[in-house]
């Protein structure tokens, strides 16, 4: 017989792990939300009025109905399910009557709507504060280690659900015919070294110096000091960035940069960064700000954004090691010769 979500998140026994009865609810509720998300996004161009601007979202973007679909989807499931204590999502609100925190980003890519490509859900659950039964904006300001799950929904060329309970991640498969999803994918690993990387290379300019020298010398490939050639992927939707790394390897970056000193950071902390964190150190890889271990951050906004890099171990504890050594005034030596970078702080 084949392993549903439903079974499988019941069936847990790792003691870091187990999920109780109302955790098991609230995900199965999660799930079928996705679904119901899967079904609108399918849609595509037959439901023009998907794609069109309603305004904007917490932090600027423009909001498409799709968004609002999306987010109305989560918010009925959470609130069925009956064991929420709070929603927190990217279109603000939240919810209250349970003993769980959800916070979610109901369409993640939604920009790839017009052009048909790969978009998807990001979830997160906390435990409600002791004692807390009308969470206020302080009950969502939790560092990522204390999510007691976390995954995402990729509407690609097949619906997944890729999650964790603290103990691994697994990812599973919607089968059209029975409507279940499938485990297809248990426990998910990235390789520690990678040959592919996903950033966008058009803000080179406005990145850090750290960030410069890692891009250039993969660039530079076999001819370079890493003495390799690199692939380089760009999509635009971090489920599928991640997405690819948790199937296939390879780093990604969402570096600061300089471009919009009002905006030098862009993923979302709680709702993004978190959840995305966690399953990539389940599968046995890390995620940095380049400074900090993601899950180690104390939010103080609920809209915090924050740089990213994630992936395998190996290539994020470089980029680490090279930001220690700018934040300490090293003037480290290296050739680029694509681009006559002669060290870590001239350019020649």
């Amino acid at each position: 017989m084949r392993n549903s979500f439903t079974r499988f998140i019941a069936g847990r026994k790792h003691p870091a792990a187990e999920p109780d009865g109302d955790l098991i609810a609230l995900l199965d509720h999660v799930q079928k939300a996705c679904k119901a998300i899967a079904r609108l996004a399918a849609q595509g161009a037959l439901k023009k009025p998907a794609t069109h601007n309603l305004g904007v979202k917490a932090r600027g973007e423009e909001q498409m109905l799709l968004d609002v679909l999306a987010n109305s989807a989560m918010i009925s499931g959470g609130e069925e399910s009956g064991q929420l204590c709070g929603m927190l999502s990217e279109i603000p609100e939240w919810r209250r009557c349970g003993r769980y925190l959800l916070v979610f980003d109901p369409l993640d890519g939604s920009s790839n709507i017009d052009v048909d490509m790969t978009v998807g859900t990001i979830f997160s659950i906390l435990r409600a504060p002791e004692g807390v039964t009308e969470p206020g904006i302080g009950a969502f300001l939790q560092p990522g280690m204390q999510q007691v799950a976390a995954g995402y929904a990729i509407y690609g060329p097949a619906t997944m659900l890729v999650m964790s309970l603290g103990a691994g991640a697994d990812a599973f498969t919607l089968d059209p015919d029975s409507g279940s999803f499938i485990l297809t994918h248990p426990n998910l690993r990235i390789r520690e070294t990678a040959r592919e990387f996903a950033v966008n290379a058009s803000n080179r300019r406005f990145w850090e110096l750290p960030v410069r020298r890692y891009f250039d010398e993969c660039i530079e490939g076999a001819a370079g000091p890493r003495g390799v050639d690199f692939n380089m992927r760009w999509i635009g939707s971090l489920v599928a960035e991640v997405h690819r790394i948790l199937i296939r390897g390879g780093v990604f970056l969402y570096p600061r940069d300089s471009k919009d000193p009002e905006k030098a950071d862009r993923l979302r902390l709680i709702y993004e960064a978190n959840p995305m964190a966690m399953l990539v150190e389940q599968a046995g890889g890390a995620a940095s700000t380049g400074r900090q271990r993601i899950l180690e951050i104390i939010p103080h906004e609920l809209h915090q954004r924050i740089p990213v890099v994630l992936g395998a171990r190996l290539e994020v504890e470089r980029l680490v090691r090279y930001h220690e050594a700018y934040d300490r005034g090293e003037d480290i030596i290296f050739e680029a010769p694509l681009f006559h970078s002669r060290s870590l702080f001239r350019s020649m």
